[in-house]
Parts: structure tokens; sequence; C-alpha cells
């Protein structure tokens, strides 16, 4: 849970079915996550995956059904 004056940076991650998240800077990624390229604070994170992850389906599904 986030809490309300929480000043942390954020990454912008994502994996491999091109699907967003937010993870604490400086933490090692999970496996499977990579960077993004974009960091700031949670908020600033969320509102940069609203305007870039504008189709919620999974690479895979999104290939398969471009076929």
């Amino acid at each position: 849970m986030f809490e309300a004056d929480d000043t942390r940076t954020y990454a912008v991650v994502l994996n491999d079915e091109e699907q967003y998240s937010i993870w604490p800077e400086g933490r090692d990624l999970p496996l499977g996550w990579r960077t993004a390229e974009f960091s700031g604070s949670r908020d600033e994170c969320l509102a940069h995956i609203a305007s870039v992850w504008t189709d919620m389906r999974p690479a895979s599904l999104r290939r398969a059904m471009a076929d």
C-alpha cells in the first residue's frame, strides 16, 4: 500500500507482454521486467503509464488477434 506522503522515486517498468507497472527506483527488478526509461514520483509514473499504455491486452493476444 502506498502512503499519501510517499516521497520515493519510482521507475516505470514493463514485462515481455508489454504490461506496465511501477517499481521503487534502485531496487532490483523482478525477473521478466525491464525499465521503460521513465522515473519520477508515484503519480508522475502512473500518469505516464496512462498516456502510453492505451491497449491493455497482453502483447501475445494482440499479435494473435492481428493474424
